[in-house]
C-alpha cells in the first residue's frame, strides 16, 4: 500500500504481517500474548548475559517474578529498573529479553526487569504498585548477590506502556520521597489517554500500532476517566511543577507510530520545566522498533540502541562524579 511516509522495507513487512486479520486488539487477552511470544521466537542475536530470576512479594499487590540481566563482565556500573511494554497487557521477559540483554552489555548495567500482572486480569494502578514496590526494595533485593557501591547509578527505563509506567516510577518516588532516580530512558512511551493528536490521526492504521488498539489497550488497564486523568496515568497533564523533579531523560520516538506526539509533547513539557532532555525521532519505523526481533538489524533499531545505550553510559560516567564530588564536599 502507499504509505504518507516511507518505511525500512522490514517495517514495511511488519505492518503488512500485522493487518491480517483478526488484529492483535481483536483478540483474547491470552491468543494475543501467545502471538506476540511466538512472533519474538525469531532468531535475533542476544547479547552474553547472566540471567537469573526470583519471586518477590509486594505486599497487598501480590508477588511477581523479577529478572536480573547482569553483564558478563560482572562489572556493574549501573542498575537499569526496566519495565516492558505492549499495552499493558502483552510482554514479558522472553519478549524483551534481546532489548534488556543489550542495554545490560552495552552499559555494564545490571537490569532488574519485573513481569507485572498484566491487565485486564489486574486493573490500574496495580503493575504501577508493583514497579514501584520493586524500585522502592531495590538494594535490598539486589542484597549480596551483585556488586554495587554507592557510586551506582540508577536508570528507569522503559517502552511503549512501560515508559508510561517509567514515568509514573518518577512521580511516585518525589511524592512518597522514595528511590534517588539518575536518569529516565523512554523508548516511545504512553503519556495521555488521548487518542486525537496528529500522529494518531495520521498513522490511525495500518501502521502495525493501531488507534483502535490502543483505546482497547486502554480500556484493559482501566476504562475509569478519573484514573485517566491521573497522571500517574496519564503524565503529560502533570503541571510543570510536578515535572521539575524530574532527572536527565532521553525519549526515542518513531516516525510512523500514533504515540509519536504524546512522547515528543512530553518531551518538551519536561524541557519547559527546566529538566536536561535528549529527545530523537527515528525516520522510516514504527512503534516496538526497539522491541522486536524482526526489526532488530533496522537502521532506525541501530541508531536507537546506539544512541540510548551512549547516553547511559555517559549518564552514568556523569553522575558517579557528581555523587563522589558530593561526598567530597560533604567529607
Amino acid at each position: 500500500m502507499k504509505r504518507c511516509v516511507p518505511l525500512e522495507p522490514a517495517a514495511e513487512a511488519v505492518c503488512s504481517q500485522s493487518a491480517v486479520p483478526p488484529l492483535i486488539f481483536q483478540m483474547p487477552p491470552e491468543q494475543g500474548r501467545r502471538a506476540l511470544e511466538e512472533a519474538q521466537d525469531a532468531p535475533v542475536y542476544k547479547y552474553p548475559a547472566d540471567i537469573s530470576r526470583e519471586w518477590v512479594s509486594t505486599g497487598m499487590w501480590g508477588s511477581i517474578p523479577v529478572y536480573f540481566i547482569a553483564p558478563v563482565s560482572k562489572k556493574i556500573r549501573n542498575i537499569i529498573f526496566y519495565i516492558h511494554g505492549a499495552g499493558w497487557v502483552y510482554g514479558s521477559f522472553h519478549t524483551h529479553e534481546k532489548l534488556v540483554r543489550e542495554l545490560s552489555a552495552r552499559t555494564d548495567s545490571l537490569v532488574v526487569f519485573p513481569e507485572y500482572s498484566r491487565s485486564p486480569e489486574a486493573k490500574y494502578p496495580t503493575a504501577t504498585e508493583q514497579c514501584y514496590f520493586i524500585l522502592s526494595h531495590i538494594k535490598k533485593i539486589i542484597g549480596d548477590c551483585f556488586a554495587v557501591d554507592n557510586n551506582t547509578t540508577l536508570t528507569v527505563a522503559g517502552d511503549s506502556a512501560g515508559g508510561n509506567m517509567a514515568i509514573a516510577m518518577v512521580l511516585m518516588s518525589a511524592m512518597r520521597r522514595g528511590a534517588c532516580i539518575d536518569g529516565l530512558l523512554l523508548y516511545y512511551p504512553v503519556t495521555d489517554a488521548c487518542f486525537d493528536t496528529l500522529s494518531y490521526r495520521q498513522f490511525a492504521e495500518n501502521y502495525y500500532l493501531y488507534r483502535e488498539g490502543m483505546k482497547w489497550f486502554w480500556r484493559q488497564y482501566t476504562a475509569s476517566t478519573e484514573d485517566r486523568n491521573r497522571i500517574t496515568a496519564s503524565p503529560l497533564r502533570a503541571g510543570t511543577d510536578c515535572l521539575k523533579c524530574f532527572p536527565r531523560t532521553m525519549i526515542i520516538n518513531g516516525q510512523a507510530d500514533v504515540l509519536r506526539s504524546e512522547g515528543e509533547a512530553f518531551g518538551e513539557k519536561l524541557r519547559c520545566a527546566g529538566v536536561e532532555v535528549t529527545a530523537l525521532r527515528v525516520q522510516g519505523t514504527i512503534h516496538d522498533f526497539v522491541m522486536l526481533n524482526a526489526l532488530d538489524q533496522t537502521n532506525a533499531c541501530r541508531t536507537a540502541m546506539d544512541a540510548s545505550a551512549g547516553w547511559v553510559n555517559r549518564l552514568s560516567r556523569n553522575a558517579a562524579q557528581e555523587k563522589s564530588e558530593n561526598l567530597y564536599c560533604q567529607g
